[in-house]
This record gives C-alpha cells, sequence and structure tokens, in this order.
C-alpha cells in the first residue's frame, strides 16, 4: 500500500504474484500471491471502525487475500533440516483503508489481516501443483510445516513526502508497524520514485494517461516476533521452529522495481532483497509483479 504503488481511481482490482524464482532461488519466501479489491462499497464494513485514518482527505477502502509460503533449501529432503528455516504458509483476508492528506503530504495505510498459518492454508497442495505442473522437483517435507493456528494481525503505515519535484521526483520518508499473532515488528525507511507520474498524494485534476518510474524502498526492520519461523502464538505442537535466540532482531531491507500505468492498466514489477533472517540463515530474495485494472 505504498505510495508508489497508487491507483488513482477509487475502484479498481490488482492481482499480485511473488516467487522467488525471479531471484533464481527456491528458499526461504517461496511464492505468495494476492488478490486486491478496492471500492467506496466497502466503506460500509464494519472492521473500518478500528482501523486509523486520518480525520478529513481522501480515503480508499479495500479488502484483499493473500496466501504466503515459506521452504528450507533442500525440498527434495523429507527429513526436518536443522539449522534452515521450517516449511510454513499462511493465507488471510484482509481489510484496509487508506486516508491521504493532501495538505500536510501524509498517506495513512492501517489493516487487519484474519487467517491462518498452518497446513490448513494448503501450502504444501501449492507448491506441490505448480511444480508438478512445470516438472519441476516436488518437495517432500511439507509434514514438517508449522502447524495450524490462527492468524490476527494489526499494520499501520505512514508516509510522510519530503521532497517533491514537479512529476519527475518524489522523496518520502517511511514507518511501518505490525503487531499480531503473525508478525510483530516495525520499519523505518524511506522511499523515492523517478519518471513521469502523478502525486500520490493529492487527487490530481487531469491525470496522465501514461506514466512510468523506477523506484527504491530501503528499510530496517526492527523484529519481535515470526510465526513462520517460530511457530503460532497458541499451538505449540510444531515439529520444528528457529529458537527465540536465534533469531536475528535487525534486518535490512530494499525494495525496488518499476511501474507502468496505460490508461487503466496498471504493471508492475518488483524485487527485493533482505539479510539474514535467522542466526545461519543467509541472505534472500524474491520478486514480484503485480497487475492492475480500474474500472
Amino acid at each position: 500500500m505504498e505510495s508508489f504503488r497508487n491507483i488513482e481511481s477509487d475502484n479498481y482490482f490488482r492481482i499480485i504474484y511473488d516467487n522467488d524464482y525471479f531471484s533464481e532461488t527456491d528458499r526461504d519466501y517461496t511464492q505468495g500471491y494476492s488478490l486486491e479489491y478496492s471500492s467506496p462499497v466497502l466503506a460500509k464494513n464494519p472492521i473500518n471502525k478500528i482501523l486509523l485514518k486520518n480525520k478529513s482527505g481522501i480515503k480508499k477502502y479495500g479488502l484483499l487475500i493473500e496466501h504466503i509460503g515459506f521452504t528450507p533449501l533442500d525440498i527434495r529432503s523429507e527429513e526436518i533440516q536443522f539449522g534452515d528455516r521450517p516449511f510454513a504458509s499462511a493465507i488471510m483476508l484482509k481489510t484496509y483503508l487508506i486516508s491521504i492528506d493532501s495538505n500536510k503530504k501524509t498517506r495513512l495505510s492501517s489493516s487487519f489481516n484474519f487467517g491462518l498459518i498452518g497446513p490448513g492454508a494448503f501450502g504444501r497442495e501449492i507448491q506441490t501443483g505448480i511444480h508438478r505442473a512445470i516438472d519441476y522437483t516436488i518437495p517432500l517435507g511439507w509434514h514438517n510445516q508449522i502447524e495450524n493456528d490462527v492468524v490476527i494481525n494489526y499494520g499501520i503505515d505512514l508516509e510522510k513526502q519530503l521532497v517533491r519535484y514537479r512529476d519527475f521526483f518524489t522523496l518520502q520518508a517511511n514507518a511501518k508497524g505490525k503487531l499480531g499473532t503473525l508478525y510483530t515488528n516495525s520499519s523505518l525507511g524511506f522511499n523515492f520514485t523517478i519518471g513521469k507520474i502523478n502525486s500520490p498524494f493529492t487527487s490530481p485534476k487531469k491525470s496522465s494517461k501514461f506514466q512510468i518510474c523506477a523506484y527504491a524502498q530501503p528499510l530496517i526492520n526492527f523484529i519481535g516476533y515470526d510465526a513462520t519461523l517460530q511457530g503460532g502464538l497458541f499451538n505449540n505442537r510444531s515439529k520444528y521452529t528457529i529458537p527465540n535466540a536465534d533469531i536475528e532482531r535487525i534486518t535490512y531491507q530494499l525494495n525496488y522495481g518499476i511501474v507502468i500505468k496505460i490508461n487503466k492498466l496498471y504493471l508492475e514489477y518488483s524485487r527485493a532483497e533482505m539479510t539474514r533472517e535467522h542466526s545461519k540463515g543467509i541472505r534472500i530474495g524474491w520478486g514480484g509483479v503485480k497487475i492492475g485494472y480500474s474500472f
């Protein structure tokens, strides 16, 4: 929900797909997909009452179905791979609200997630099905995955525009926070865009039919809890998890990519790189594509 991914319309649909294939690996965050829908009719969603927002300004309401999956390095092995991350997957329904204060040039996004981590998220079935379809290695270690547990998470993302030069360059400060049973963490950093794009902090009277920009977002992450590594908060019967003492409490991440908007069509290619998540881990990376359409 960062500003560089803004779609001017209040009504749009977007498909998001991530995979570590883009970084030529097959481990850690192995893949994820989301289906996003934004519309003013979602303003009636009762969950919006608990979401933070600016008192005045532009508001966007949305729903998102998200699935994420994680694997260790050797997906051929049926044995627990001690020292590597466990198999894990989660599926969630996210309600979000984006509020924009055009005067203060701030963008506040808040969200509430509800879902499930564990076998009930069908991570094993999804990855196995994809690998069979492309005639690739069948993963054999999913019986060791993080066990079923509830996902309840609240998230906040605040951006403040610091610099803008016409429609060619922007610089924003960025602060994020998540609290819940899946992730408890926070992030600080900034993002900038360069190219030809409308301001995401105003409601343009006339939008350009063609926009293109490159973006970069360096972040420092402060980690409190990660259920994909440590297991769910309520179910401690997982066969294998990463010990609390081995979790890296500070990680560094760089997100970057390119966004193209042609009339009502939204296209994005993204990459991400992050330092190791636990003491025996390695630097990880993944990429993604996003396709949206406004109406």
